[in-house]
Parts: structure tokens; C-alpha cells; sequence
């Protein structure tokens, strides 16, 4: 039997509301910075909720070519560049690498929803101007599988390629998969994260209707709140977060910088509700136990958990009651965040955020804020690390994503030491 291969993390990106880089992303973390403001995409007089955290000063331009940004929903402009950014960040050149080396290099980023604004425009075009004058782009711009297939065109990478779709968990389920590939020998590098455009007159409706937003309109800096009593709905997001993940004797060959080693994944279904957790978070426990298992780690190992955390009133309680069935006593001695409190929800591209945040508390032994905390929540009394940044020496982050659909999700990173 062959040796264990193991997996780090050589490259990252993060375009998310509070930083166009992983630099700018977790300075704003460490300076409490919420990404939330009144939507400027769209006229929002017919929607209740006004406000997002949307991507602030982005130009697909400075990371991919006019052509290819024009015939791709936002979405996948976002996942491309986001790819890009990694890449540099790994220092991989697509150009030198060998034809070998593509062919076990693959891409597995997915989205939650796709290209939703894609499909509402083209859908007005085809009630006012007929089928006729549909798109012939419509249906590649649309489908969420195009930012991987996207990917692998414009570099070349012919190893494993596609993309899971889990609601607000596909981020991490593609990391997952792509942990998996990996592991069993099918790829020494994978391109995998995650990437959301959702922010659109169709897209809030839709939440609006599910009552999953919060209705702060009149203070939307403070609106994702978690675990704070008064919280009233999550915050939609957007952007695109690309890890690379690599086989470690293969990153150490060519000298790759090493962020952390990937360790533990775990995944479950609720199996109970199409929009509501499981009330008492088994389902999150047992995806829990399932990465900690796979890791090979206790509980007591875990020094920080990044929480799906969005602000709703069913979801916080839930995974608060998960965390405490799965570590017991040493819940209270761990650090916890909702980091969505400043970026919002990036709903499929979330998990990839904040996986690269919980990496980074490994790097930097700091953990990232939930900002916004007022009001205490009797059912919410763990250490939440609130309102401002805490040092702490972090050897294991845990980091967790949930879904509509029930799907839960979790990833564990461990501090590099060579």
C-alpha cells in the first residue's frame, strides 16, 4: 500500500464586499468592516429588502479578456477571475506547465445558483421580442458548471472537471470533492471553490418571499448579526473564492509556498426540511464528527470554528446546539465567528471565503470577529469572538457550511509546519 497523500493549500483569492484580495479581505476582518449598503444594481422600490453586500469596484477586465467577460454571466466572471488570482498566487504558469502536469490538474468550482440574472434577462427578451432574439450564449452563461468548464478552457487543465451544486454548502462540497480527487490519486492539483451573482431584483424577491432577509433597511451595516437576539434574516452577498489544492510532495518538488495542510471533511444530509435546519442540529453534528473523524483528530483538537452563522433565528441555534453536542465541555474553550456578520451571505461561493479565513486564523493565530453583537441570545452562549479580533494559537480551524436542501458540509485545516 502506498504512502497516505496528503493535501495543502499553495494558492487563494478572495473577491468578496470587503476586499478584491485575500490581503484586502482579511484586513477589512481584522478592522470589523461590514461590506452591506443599498443595492446599486438594480431600482429596489419593488423589493422589500434595499440592501447587500455587493462586490465593490470590480472590473472582470483586469483579470480576463473583453471577449470571454462579455459572453459569461457575472457569476462565472467572478469565478474566473478568482481562478486567475489564485493561480498567480500559487505561482502555477499554465504556460509552463507540462502537458503531464495539466493532465492531473483539475477544476471543480461550483455556484449555488448559477447564472440567475443571465436567465431573468433573457427570459424578458423572450416575453417582449419572441424566441428568436434569445441568446445564443443563454444556456453556457446560465448553467452553474460553466465556471469550471470555463476554467479548464482557458488554461488547458484536462484532469478531473466539474462542479456540485448544494445550495449555500456547494462551495465547500467542491473543495471537498476536490480533497477526495486528490487523495485517491486522480489529480495532484484541483482549481475548487466557489463563486455567486445573485444580487438582482429576481434574486432578493425570491429570498424576500422565502422571508430569509433581513428587513433592516434602515441600518444595513448592522444587519448580519448573528447570534445577536434582535437578528432578523441574513444578508445576500457576492463574489468568488479559489483555493488550489495540492498533493504536498508535489507542492514541496516545485517549491511552492504552503498555506496550510487540508486534513478533514465531512458531509451529511438533514433530511428533514426544504429551507429550515434540523432544529437540533444532527445533521450538523454528524457532518462534524464525520471530519473530525477523517482527520483522525478529537474533539478537544479544534481550536477555532468559523460557523455557517448567517443571522437567522432557526439557523444560529441549531448549529450552536451541533457544536455543543459535538464537543461538549470544550465548546465553551473554543473561538467561534460568523464572518458573514461583514461580507454578508455569498450564499454558493460562501464555504470558499470562509475557508480562507479560517486558513489565515491558522497563519496568523487571530481570530476573525463577528461584528454587530448587541443583544445577548440565551440560546446563543458560546464564545463567539464578538466585535473585535482575538489572538489565539490556532493549530486546527473548523470550518462549516450549510444548505437549503439540508446539506451540511465541513472542512478542517491544520497549521503547516514543514
Amino acid at each position: 500500500m502506498g504512502k497516505e497523500r496528503r493535501i495543502v493549500i499553495t494558492g487563494m483569492s478572495a473577491l468578496t464586499p470587503i476586499g478584491l484580495s485575500v490581503e484586502e479581505y482579511w484586513n477589512s476582518m481584522m478592522n470589523c468592516v461590514s461590506g452591506a449598503a443599498n443595492i446599486t444594481y438594480f431600482d429596489t422600490s419593488r423589493v422589500e429588502t434595499k440592501f447587500a453586500c455587493e462586490l465593490k469596484g470590480f472590473d472582470p477586465n483586469n483579470y480576463i479578456d473583453k471577449k470571454t467577460a462579455r459572453r459569461v454571466d457575472k457569476f462565472n466572471q467572478y469565478a474566473l477571475s478568482a481562478a486567475e488570482l489564485a493561480l498567480r498566487d500559487a505561482n502555477l504558469d499554465p504556460e509552463k506547465m507540462s502537458i503531464e502536469d495539466k493532465e492531473k490538474t483539475g477544476v471543480i468550482v461550483g455556484s449555488g445558483i448559477g447564472g440567475i440574472q443571465t436567465f431573468y434577462q433573457q427570459a424578458i427578451v423572450n416575453h417582449t421580442q419572441g424566441p428568436a432574439k434569445i441568446s445564443p450564449f443563454f444556456i453556457p452563461m446560465l448553467i452553474p458548471d460553466m465556471a469550471c468548464g470555463q476554467i479548464s478552457i482557458q488554461y488547458g487543465f484536462k484532469g478531473p472537471n466539474h462542479c456540485v451544486v448544494s445550495a449555500c454548502a456547494t462551495a465547500n462540497s467542491n473543495m471537498i470533492d476536490a480533497f477526495l480527487m486528490i487523495k485517491n490519486g486522480l489529480a495532484d492539483i484541483i482549481i475548487s471553490g466557489g463563486s455567486e451573482a445573485s444580487i438582482s431584483e429576481i434574486g432578493i424577491a425570491g429570498f424576500n418571499s422565502a422571508r430569509a432577509l433581513s428587513l433592516r433597511n434602515d441600518s444595513p451595516q448592522t444587519a448580519s448579526r448573528p447570534f445577536d437576539s434582535t437578528r432578523d434574516g441574513f444578508v445576500m452577498g457576492e463574489g468568488g473564492a479559489i483555493l488550489i489544492l495540492e498533493e504536498l510532495e508535489h507542492a514541496k518538488t516545485r517549491g511552492a509556498k504552503i498555506y496550510a495542510e487540508f486534513v478533514g471533511v465531512g458531509m451529511s444530509a438533514d433530511a428533514y426540511h426544504m429551507t429550515a435546519p434540523d432544529p437540533d442540529g444532527r445533521g450538523a453534528k454528524l457532518a462534524m464528527l464525520r471530519a473530525l473523524e477523517s482527520a483522525n483528530l478529537k474533539p478537544e483538537d479544534i481550536d477555532y470554528i468559523n460557523m455557517h452563522g448567517t443571522s437567522t433565528g432557526l439557523g444560529d441555534i441549531a448549529e450552536t446546539k451541533s457544536i455543543k453536542s459535538v464537543f461538549g465541555e470544550h465548546a465553551y474553550k473554543l473561538n467561534l465567528s460568523s464572518t458573514k456578520s461583514m461580507t454578508g451571505h455569498l450564499l454558493g461561493a460562501a464555504g470558499g471565503v470562509e475557508a480562507i479565513a479560517s486558513i489565515l486564523a491558522t497563519v496568523h493565530d487571530i481570530i476573525p470577529p463577528t461584528i454587530n453583537f448587541v443583544n445577548a441570545d440565551p440560546d446563543c452562549d458560546l464564545n463567539y469572538t464578538f466585535n473585535k479580533p482575538q489572538p489565539r494559537k490556532v493549530n486546527y480551524s473548523l470550518s462549516n457550511a450549510f444548505g437549503f436542501g439540508g446539506h451540511n458540509t465541513t472542512v478542517i485545516f491544520k497549521k503547516y509546519e514543514n
